[in-house]
Parts: C-alpha cells; structure tokens; sequence
C-alpha cells in the first residue's frame, strides 16, 4: 500500500513529527492539569470534564444509549475483548467514530447499521454520557519491554515517533480539550491489535492526515501484539 521510495517515507514521517510536537505545543499544560483517570488517583477539574464530555448531556444521554449498552457495556466497559470500551473516552471522538461509519469511511457490519440509527440530535447526549463514566483501565499491567519502548520512545532509525507523543504518558489523552487522538489506556488488547493492523495494512484510514498509517507501516506484527499488550495494561 505504501510506496517505496524512501524520500517519500522521510516526509510522512517528519509531517507526523510535525504533528506530535504541535499536538504537546498546544498541550503544554503542568502535569497537575494533565487528563486523568480516576481509577488511577488523578483528578479531573469541573472545566476539564466539561470539555471531555463534547457537547452533549450526559443525563439525557443514559436513556438515549440502550442500543449501544447492549455490546459497549451499562458504564462504557465491554465484555468483549473485540468490542472497545468507551468509558471516559472524549465525547467528541465517539461522535467522530459514529459519523465515519454514517458516511462509510469506517467499516463494520453492525456498526454500519447501528450509526444510521442515530440521529445528530442524539449522537452528542450518548457520547457524552460514556465520556462521563470513570476512565478505562487495564485488568493488569503489562511487562512488556518491547511494547513499552515502542509508546514511550522515539525510533529515529525508523522516523517513528512514540505513542505517548499524541495519546499521553498513561494513554489517557494529552487534554480533554484535544480529542483527535483517543483515549486508548486501558483498551482491550484485541481491540487495539485489530486497529493497529488495519492501520497498517490500509484498511482503516480516519486517523487525522493518515498519522496512524504512517506512523506504523514500519512496525512488524509482532511489534504491534506487544504495543497492545503493553497499552491494554495501562
């Protein structure tokens, strides 16, 4: 999917450099301000919360979500591993992810199915209320070497940047203010594996510019299943 030439590799890269440094510039907060999970300790201000929420009502949005509670789960944690949850995810990237299966750009049968069910005026409310639940978070934290080095450095060999550049020390996002790149702390590992994949190999394009795609074309399988199982944990 991706040509050869090398020039070309350099600059995808270097626009997903670009990329992550404007993405920590505008999030340059102290780390007291930082998004948080509070099933990890940390605290969320009022402001801060609001802004994860999106635009919706998060109580109008609990009667709206019963079609989506059947598979995503009553607070946002799914049982399937194939499933993602939403719990504490940004309400504006659920809406997101909604609309690309509207118009197609995401794929899945039932999902496909499920989005053209929502309206735009209720789309915002049921976002809104899996942004409300507390935070997903990892069954165990996980070992692994390989997937760790992968989301906490940089791999200039490769122009790779790390994960943490656009999704946060602990997964959890760089702001709830900037919800391009999703909560993904604590996710199921199936889940990210199969995202992961599909960005490499094409099949999923609605990262913003194609920064997924570029950013992990040059990973192997293996390399993305210990990037999963180290994310999942956290």
């Amino acid at each position: 999917m991706y040509h050869s030439n090398s020039i070309i590799y350099t600059c995808l890269s270097l626009i997903v450099l670009s990329l992550s440094t404007a993405v920590l510039a505008e999030s340059n907060n102290p780390p007291s301000q930082q998004p948080s999970s509070n099933s990890t300790g940390f605290k969320e201000s009022a402001a801060e919360t609001k802004l994860r929420l999106g635009h919706g009502d998060p109580v109008a949005g609990k009667a709206k979500a019963g079609m989506c509670t059947s598979c995503h789960g009553e607070d946002g944690n799914s049982a399937d591993s194939k499933t993602p949850k939403l719990a504490g995810q940004y309400g504006l990237y659920i809406e997101k992810q909604v609309h690309n299966y509207q118009t197609g750009l995401l794929s899945h049968q039932l999902m496909g199915t499920m989005a053209a069910m929502v309206s735009d005026a209720d789309l915002p409310d049921i976002a809104a209320y899996f942004a409300s639940q507390p935070m997903m978070k990892g069954e165990r934290p996980s070992n692994n070497a390989i997937g760790k080095n992968l989301f906490e450095n940089n791999d200039l060999p490769r122009m790779m940047v790390r994960c943490k550049n656009c999704h946060g020390d602990t997964g959890r996002g760089l702001h709830p203010g900037n919800p391009i790149f999703p909560v993904i702390g604590g996710q199921h590992k199936e889940f990210l594996l199969k995202q992961l994949l599909q960005f490499k190999e094409g099949v999923r394009n609605n990262s913003p510019g194609g920064v997924m795609n570029t950013t992990v074309h040059r990973l192997t399988d293996a390399e993305l299943e210990a990037l999963a199982d180290y994310t999942s944990g956290l």
